[in-house]
């Protein structure tokens, strides 16, 4: 195991606005911590989206995952001169999405619906009551191949459409040699990191992931992860770093 006590951490995301669990750690284990985004998200231009000859209104549904999705979505109707219908249907991930959709339309429980925060979760919301809708995916990217699947096996009808774009950042002034730690949140992360320095070698640089996605594609790509979260014992990043420096 690596000592992390007194060593710098280069965390892959923007530095928190509030408080942070990171500084506890800071104060118990003389950590120091780095913030960098890896990556930015973009909303499709309305000549991007008009590309993927996508017909909103040849669907019944719509399903969000995200609420940066459903301000590019809602731009790229009014930006297009698109009249969603009223008795259009929304399914979202979690009920934090589904209640963002307030900023674009009058919430109504009969035409919104969530899940519970997992991806799969929208087939709860779907059921069987909702079987014979045709069902857009507004996406980042790409659909999900797990949701395809889930929908395929199913035997849903739907399409998908991206309304937003992953761009890497340019992370190559960061001297990544100072770090004793680094830290994933997204597949994209990875991503970033290979893109921004294609001859990259771990030399005993600690790795740390969140999510299951995102410690495969760091596998994947050859890296040697030391810290995967979630677990039960440490169901974030800041437990997880904390329950390793408590075991050194």
């Amino acid at each position: 195991m690596i000592d992390l006590r007194g060593k710098k951490i280069l965390i892959a995301q923007p530095a928190p606005k509030n408080s942070s669990p990171y500084a506890e750690l800071e104060n118990k284990y003389n950590l120091s911590f780095d913030f960098c985004p890896f990556f930015t998200v973009k909303p499709v231009s309305a000549r991007s989206f008009r590309g993927q000859h996508v017909n909103i209104l040849d669907y019944t549904a719509i399903v969000f995952t995200s609420r940066s999705v459903i301000d590019s979505f809602f731009k790229i109707c009014e930006e297009t001169r698109i009249q969603v219908p009223e008795d259009m249907k929304y399914f979202c991930q979690n009920q934090q999405i589904a209640l963002y959709l307030q900023k674009y339309i009058v919430y109504r429980k009969r035409k919104i619906f969530f899940g519970d925060g997992k991806p799969l979760s929208i087939m709860d919301a779907i059921g069987t009551k909702h079987k014979n809708e045709k069902f857009l995916f507004a996406c980042t990217d790409s659909l999900r191949a797990d949701l395809a699947k889930a929908f395929d096996a199913a035997g849903f009808k739907y399409g998908s459409a991206v309304f937003m774009n992953t761009v890497v950042s340019d992370i190559k002034h960061l001297d990544l040699s100072s770090y004793s730690a680094l830290v994933f949140y997204s597949p994209c992360d990875v991503r970033s990191l290979l893109d921004n320095y294609p001859d990259f070698k771990q030399n005993g640089l600690l790795l740390a992931t969140f999510g299951v996605n995102t410690a495969k594609a760091a596998e994947a790509a050859g890296l040697t992860l030391d810290i995967k979260a979630p677990t039960p014992e440490a169901p974030s990043i800041a437990q997880a770093l904390s329950l390793y420096c408590s075991r050194l």
